[in-house]
Order: structure tokens, then C-alpha cells, then sequence
């Protein structure tokens, strides 16, 4: 495990970044603040060292950013219809972020705090805050914990583990975003991605509230049950996508029981052969392409722009607290939630 200084904050505290390294020289780097996720660097089908992941050199980065690269979101992942989320009854009034309606949880979510570091070891690091009842309007005082493990066969392990005092929604992800032909190669279009979902949740409009709907995605652009380029169908005259500027929808994964912790994705680089899949417990997972960055001043000198990543984001589906055909996301006062996400590399 190795500690570095990863600048100072505007409210004066010190970021740090450390860095995970198993067997393979496989590295992630992880940052305190936001407990975002800053590098993975795999190696591709020739033996060179890539990054595939975007983000930022330092801390002022990730306090300007527009597009979670790489953040842990919470409480709530993705959106909530007109920042209203009804519990028990009564009806709590959120953040209105995007639009009229809630995203990642509000302006102020536990991916702008620095995360206080419990344990690390040479695979593991273990962040935890406090989120306070109504932060953001979200009921309860919420202790959260998030491990991030590095194995030696090169896969690093997202553990999610939240308690509150209240009942409240409990719907953690992390908005990595890929690039599997190394960070600042450019737009992912040719590259490949598989979803292990025969069905999706159509949203009402472009600003991306679910309709309630589960439905199937065979004969339809969103159709990835079996792999093909990202931008083979991005294009496509589809009221979905253009609602989305591409594909920004979220995905119902295909479970062979409720909370199997089984394969959700699997994506390819051909031109560095690098494999990712991608395991969860979670019910659901967000496709999305990186439709709306805008340009960005990445690590080490790159520039991204619109389509240069794409998230897997596991999650329970957009607006589920409201939603009765879509998956709970409450979590009962003094039940501990726990979920898992993995993301194991190769090459092929």
C-alpha cells in the first residue's frame, strides 16, 4: 500500500491517493475524496501497462468535476422523479439536481467529502463516512463503509455496507468510467460490450425518469444480450436514444436467483485485447456512453471528450423508492445493507 499527497481541498483538507498492487502489476489508485476511484492500470495483450480508467491528477479535479469520474455515489444512485422520494408515508423532499429530479443523491452527496480511511492492507483499503439525517432530504444518520480488495487474479472488488437510525433508501454504485483501449485513446465506439439483460427500463422523456416498465430489449437498439460495438447502433434513429443522446438506460439484469452475485457485463478492446467482466449482487445495472462529457482536462495531459468512457453502474433501477414494479431500495432503521461489485480484467 502506498500513500501520496493528492493536493489540498477549498475547505482546506489534505486529499490522499493510494495505491493497491497485486501479484500481475496490476494497480489501482484510490482517492479519499469522494473514495473515487482514480486509476486502474491492466495490462493489455502485448504486456504494456494500460490505464483504463478516466479521471483526474489531483483533488481540485475531482471538486470540479461534472461527470463522477470514477466517484462513489450514495445514498441513491441515479435519479428520482421531482426530488421526491415517499417513505412510510411521508414524502421527502430532495436535492433537485438535474432537471426537476434528484441525481446521485443531491449536490452535496458523499462523493464530495473526504472519506476517513478505517484499514488498508497491500490489496485492501477500507473508507468510511457519516451521512447526517436530511443531508440532501434523505431520512436517518446513515454510517457507511466501502472496501475496495485488489485479487491476484486481477479483479478489484467493490463491498458497499451502510446502517441507518431511520428508515431510508439505500442504493450505493461507483461511476467508473471504462476505456479499455487506455484512457486517453479516444471515443469507445469500437468497442464491445455484452449485457446479461434480456430487458430494460424505457424511460418517459429525456430526462430519464423510468415509466415503469420492464421490457424487453430484443428487437431493439438496446438489445446487447449478445455482444457488439458500443457505436453500432448509438446512431440509430430510436426515440430511446435520442431521448439519452446515446445509451444512458438502465438495464435489468437476468438473475438466476434475487441477490446472486453473477456476471452483469462483459466488455472488449480489440485493439489492446483487454477483457473486462463485471459480477454484482444488485438487480440492475446503467449502461452508460459518455454522451454528455464535455471537454475535460484529464491525468497526465489527456483531454477527454463526449463517448471517450462508459459506466456499468450496478444499482437498483432509476426511481425504484416510487416505483412498485421496480425493486425496493429501502432500507429498514438498523438493518445493515451490503452489496458487491466486481470488476475482473484480461486479455484475450
Amino acid at each position: 500500500m502506498n500513500k501520496e499527497s493528492f493536493g489540498t481541498s477549498r475547505q482546506g483538507e489534505v486529499a490522499s491517493v493510494y495505491t493497491l498492487e497485486n501479484a500481475n502489476g496490476m494497480k489501482v489508485r484510490i482517492t479519499d475524496y469522494g473514495a473515487a476511484l482514480v486509476s486502474i492500470i491492466v495490462p493489455d495483450k502485448n504486456g504494456a501497462m494500460q490505464d483504463v480508467l478516466l479521471g483526474y491528477d489531483n483533488v481540485t479535479g475531482y471538486e470540479d468535476h461534472t461527470c463522477y469520474f470514477g466517484a462513489v455515489i450514495g445514498r441513491n444512485g441515479n435519479r428520482i422523479a421531482n426530488a421526491e422520494a415517499t417513505i412510510n408515508g411521508v414524502v421527502y423532499k430532495l436535492d433537485a439536481n438535474d432537471n426537476e429530479n434528484n441525481l446521485h443523491s443531491g449536490i452535496k452527496g458523499v462523493d464530495t467529502v473526504i472519506w476517513n480511511i478505517k484499514e488498508q492492507t497491500a490489496a485492501s483499503l477500507t473508507l468510511t463516512c457519516t451521512s447526517a439525517d436530511l443531508e440532501q432530504g434523505f431520512p436517518g444518520n446513515m454510517d457507511i463503509e466501502v472496501v475496495y480488495h485488489l485479487s491476484d487474479d486481477n479483479a478489484i472488488e467493490i463491498n458497499y455496507k451502510a446502517v441507518s437510525d431511520k428508515d431510508t433508501i439505500a442504493n450505493f454504485t461507483n461511476h467508473a468510467y471504462f476505456n479499455l483501449s487506455g484512457h486517453a485513446s479516444g471515443d469507445v465506439l469500437a468497442q464491445e460490450i455484452m449485457l446479461k439483460a434480456s430487458h430494460f427500463t424505457p424511460v418517459i422523456d429525456a430526462k430519464a425518469i423510468p415509466t415503469g416498465e420492464i421490457a424487453p430489449v430484443a428487437g431493439t437498439p438496446m438489445d446487447f444480450t449478445t455482444a457488439k460495438p458500443v457505436g453500432r447502433d448509438i446512431e440509430t434513429e430510436d426515440a430511446q436514444l435520442n431521448y439519452g443522446g446515446g445509451y444512458d438506460h438502465n438495464f435489468v439484469l437476468d438473475k438466476t436467483a434475487p441477490g446472486a452475485f453473477e456476471l452483469m457485463a462483459e466488455a472488449y478492446a480489440p485493439d489492446t485485447g483487454i477483457v473486462m467482466k463485471a459480477y454484482t449482487d444488485c438487480p440492475a445495472v446503467q449502461l452508460y456512453t459518455g454522451n454528455a462529457i464535455t471537454t475535460q482536462d484529464g491525468k497526465q495531459g489527456a483531454v477527454y471528450g463526449k463517448r471517450h468512457g462508459f459506466c456499468l453502474e450496478s444499482q437498483y433501477c432509476p426511481n425504484a423508492v416510487n416505483e412498485p414494479n421496480f425493486e425496493s431500495p429501502l432500507l429498514k432503521a438498523g438493518e445493515v445493507y451490503t452489496t458487491k461489485t466486481s470488476y475482473q480484467f484480461s486479455v484475450r
